[in-house]
């Protein structure tokens, strides 16, 4: 049997020993030496004291502005309690590219690593969210994926430069956490083909990218399959660790129902139409306070979330009042315009999303109008523009004499006085009458003959015409 020299069994020993030596004074990284015994590196969190809780957060419903703000103060607070790990519990259909933007930015923010845990669907901005992600756990059954962007109808948007700007937005999510960014480019356009060699599947142009958990495990897009969220708290190591799961508090979920996009046209529609109801058919006060309360209800949700200030409320109250002042005090239109501008301006600048408020503020406005039209047809005679025409007729039959009518003069004869060019005076009995003809000339000296009486307004002719 051979064995080592003296000498070689010393080199080696004290070899071993300066390395033990440099591991332990840090100038040989932990990590390096580790990988050269085939085993995996901890985590950083792994260090974490057993009192550093895993937080979860729920991702749920639509991605909008309300979720961007209790995302914000969850991820926050997890900071603040120096947290181990953060699971973002993700199950949404999708919701709006600038909020999911916004969310995007917190995770790769966040001092507290982060694992997505997809446990139904992280569809469109969904699967956006998951990939800024540190790691990603998905439940069997789950997928990802299918990241097309779509307007408020649900159509997909055509538009080359919005579908390039989302699309580089994926491609950087997944390079940031090394993952295949041509994969998540195909997520979201259609124009871009793609390979996936290890689970053998091509996905031809005119084709979206959808993961199933299985697939999206063996392509590198997450790391591990978890039934539940015990499995994936295991995964990270965080069995020992307190569970703190985030809720929104009542005011955050308010304030995302206030803030959805539906909520927020009907009520600026309710809004609209009430005010204007009882602007214009006054008398009924229901309309009126529902409008006031539609209004209170879109900048109060607002306000909440922190969108709307009191600036954004002082110029929507300017408004109205504009308005008011219009209706009674006429300043050809210039106090009304102001009014609208102030009233818009203050709709959209309470927003998160302008293109978004401005949109939902004129679908308002049109139902708003036919509403008004209607109850205008229905009630016209309630209509406030009834203080400002009169609708008496100042008839004899209605009481009223502007002078004495002389209606006993008709067919009467008398004698033109002056010429009646066509008006002139004329002599019938001892009275000298004002008179005029129909038109045509009567010399004086003429005899002529009554033929009208129009309140003080009496008509002649020539007297032989009678006969023709």
């Amino acid at each position: 049997m051979w064995k080592p020299k003296p000498s070689a069994l010393l080199l080696r020993t004290g070899m071993l020993l300066l390395a033990a030596l440099f591991m332990l004074t840090g100038w040989i990284p932990v990590s390096a030496a580790v990988q050269e015994t085939g085993q995996t590196a901890p985590a950083a969190s792994s260090q974490a004291p057993l009192s550093a809780p895993v937080v979860v957060i729920p991702v749920h419903k639509t991605i909008e502005a309300g979720l961007e703000k209790f995302l914000t103060r969850a991820v926050n607070e997890a900071a603040e309690a120096q947290a181990m790990y953060i699971v973002l519990d993700i199950d949404t259909l999708g919701g709006e590219v600038i909020a999911a933007e916004e969310i995007g930015e917190l995770i790769r923010g966040s001092k507290v690593p982060t694992i997505a845990y997809v446990h139904g669907k992280a569809v469109s901005a969904g699967s956006y969210i998951a990939l800024n992600a540190v790691q990603i756990a998905m439940e069997p059954g789950s997928s990802i994926g299918a990241a097309a962007v779509v307007d408020g109808s649900g159509n997909e948007i055509d538009n080359v430069k919005v579908v390039a700007h989302w699309a580089s937005e994926m491609r950087a999510a997944a390079e940031l956490r090394g993952r295949d960014p041509q994969i998540a480019e195909a997520m979201v356009d259609k124009n871009v083909g793609v390979t996936m060699q290890p689970i053998g599947r091509d996905v031809p142009k005119g084709q979206l990218v959808s993961l199933t958990a299985e697939e999206a495990v063996k392509v590198g897009y997450a790391e591990v399959l978890a039934k539940d969220m015990g499995e994936v708290i295991r995964h990270i190591g965080g069995t020992e660790h307190p569970l703190l799961t985030m809720k929104p508090t009542p005011a955050e979920t308010f304030s995302r129902w206030i803030t959805d996009p539906l909520v927020s046209t009907l009520l600026l529609f309710i809004g609209i139409a009430g005010i204007a109801i009882e602007l214009f058919v006054p008398g009924f006060g229901i309309p009126g306070i529902l409008g006031l309360l539609g209004f209170g209800l879109y900048f109060f949700g607002h306000y909440i979330i922190g969108f709307a200030g009191v600036e954004d409320i002082a110029l929507f109250i300017i408004g109205v009042v504009l308005l008011i002042i219009e209706i009674f005090v006429s300043s050809f239109g210039i106090l009304g315009i102001l009014g609208i501008v102030c009233l818009f301006s203050s709709v959209v600048m309470a927003a998160y999303n302008t293109k978004q408020a401005a949109l939902n503020l004129s679908i308002a406005f049109v139902l708003a109008v036919i509403v008004l039209a209607i109850f205008i047809k229905i009630f016209k005679h309630r209509g406030v523009w009834n203080r400002f025409i009169l609708r008496d007729s100042l008839t004899t039959e209605e009481g009223y004499t502007s002078a004495d009518s002389r209606t006993e003069l008709v067919g009467r004869t008398g004698t033109a006085l002056t010429p009646l060019r066509p008006a002139g005076t004329v002599q019938i009995g001892e009275d000298r009458i004002d008179v005029v003809t129909s038109g045509e000339f009567i010399p004086a000296s003429t005899s002529v003959i009554v033929i009208q009486v129009e309140g003080s307004r009496i008509v002649v002719r020539k007297e032989e015409e009678r006969h023709a």
